[in-house]
């Protein structure tokens, strides 16, 4: 690589390799607390479900059917999604006679996915 290149490149490491002990020993133990997060971001990572959710946080509550026709899918996939939502504890659901409707678990999940989407128009 050319050396004008590689002087404009940015140095995102340390030159030398040191730590706070102190403070590795203060953060480490709290890290442990993210363990089975990582789980929301990859069920919302799939852009139908974050499409569905995001529906979700414009409306109260949607039937299955809505969903579908929301999102341009059959009710097949667009239960799939939500069923996975639900078992991620994202969505819950109620039925209603033949009717099936979900909404997002709690306000949190509605933060999330506003949160991500007003990130994402930042940008």
């Amino acid at each position: 690589m050319p050396e004008e290149v590689m002087k404009k490149q940015a140095k995102d490491t340390c030159d030398i390799f040191c730590y706070d002990e102190a403070l590795v020993q203060r953060v480490r133990p709290q890290v442990e607390r993210v363990s089975g997060v990582e789980q929301i971001f990859k069920a919302l990572s799939d852009p139908t479900r974050m499409k569905i959710a995001y529906a979700l946080t414009l409306e109260d509550e949607l039937c299955v059917c809505d969903v579908a026709n929301i999102i341009g899918s059959t009710t097949a996939t667009a239960s799939h999604h939500l069923r996975l939502l639900r078992n991620m504890n994202l969505a819950k659901h109620r039925k209603k006679g033949k009717l099936v409707f979900y909404s997002l678990a709690d306000e949190h999940v509605r933060q999330l996915v506003s949160i991500a989407l007003l990130h994402n128009e930042h940008e």
